[in-house]
C-alpha cells in the first residue's frame, strides 16, 4: 500500500469505550422489556444500520418514534458513564508514529460531532488530525460510507492514497465505497471473523495496523 493519509475511527478503535457501551446497550433493552446481553452477544447482533442490531435482540420491528427513544436513552447513558472510558492502549503514541512517518491523519466518527470534538480535544490528541467529522444528524445509526466520502473530498485527498482504521464492518464498506484500503481492528464492537469475511487486513491492536503501513 502508498499511503499518504489515515483516516482512523474513534469508538472502539481509537477510544476503548465497549464497557460502557455494552452498558448503554443494556439500558435500551432493560427500558424496552428486554433482558441485559453480554458482550459477545452484541458483537454477534451488531450491524449497520444499527437499528438493526437492536431489533434483532428484541425480536421485533422497531418504527420511527421508537427507533429515535432507543437512540436517545442509548446516547444519554453512554454519555454518563463517557468518563469511565479510555484511550485504546499505545493510542498516543501510533499517533505519533504515524505523523513522524510523514502520513497525514484526520478522524471520521458516527458519533455525535458536537461530543466527539471536545473529547479528542480533552484527550489532547487534536493537533494530530487534519480534519475531525462527527454525525451532524439528530439521530444516528447509518452507515459511515457517504460521511467517508464527504470527508475525503473536504481535504481534497485522493481515495487511493488512504486507509480507513476502523473495528467495524462498515468501515471496511465505507472505504470500499469511497475508493479507499482499509484495515479493521478486532478491537470493537465486532467479533474477528465477522471482520475477516469481509477479506480486509485484521488485526489485533491498532499498533498492528500501523506497522503494516510500513
Amino acid at each position: 500500500m502508498n499511503i499518504s493519509h489515515v483516516v482512523w475511527d474513534w469508538n472502539g478503535t481509537l477510544l476503548h469505550d465497549n464497557d460502557i457501551v455494552l452498558a448503554a446497550v443494556n439500558e435500551v433493552f432493560t427500558e424496552f422489556g428486554g433482558t441485559a446481553i453480554t458482550w459477545a452477544e452484541w458483537q454477534a447482533a451488531y450491524t449497520r444500520p444499527m437499528r438493526v442490531s437492536y431489533e434483532t435482540i428484541l425480536a421485533r420491528v422497531l418504527d420511527e418514534e421508537e427507533w429515535a427513544r432507543v437512540d436517545k436513552l442509548y446516547h444519554d447513558r453512554y454519555d454518563a458513564l463517557l468518563a469511565e472510558s479510555g484511550l485504546a492502549d499505545g493510542a498516543q503514541t501510533v499517533l505519533k508514529e504515524v505523523a513522524g512517518s510523514g502520513r497525514t491523519q484526520s478522524l471520521l466518527s458516527m458519533w455525535f460531532h458536537d461530543r466527539l470534538t471536545p473529547t479528542i480535544d480533552e484527550y489532547g490528541l487534536t493537533s494530530y488530525f487534519t480534519r475531525i467529522d462527527g454525525l451532524v444528524a439528530e439521530v444516528g445509526g447509518g452507515s459511515k460510507a457517504d460521511s467517508l466520502v464527504r470527508h475525503l473530498e473536504a481535504q481534497h485527498l485522493d481515495p487511493a492514497g488512504v486507509v480507513l482504521i476502523g473495528d467495524v464492518v462498515d468501515d471496511a464498506d465505507a472505504a470500499r465505497a469511497a475508493g479507499a484500503g482499509s484495515i479493521l481492528v478486532s478491537t470493537g464492537a465486532m467479533s474477528r471473523e465477522a471482520l475477516e469475511a469481509t477479506g480486509c487486513l485484521v488485526t489485533g491492536s491498532i499498533q498492528d495496523a500501523v506497522a503494516l503501513l510500513r
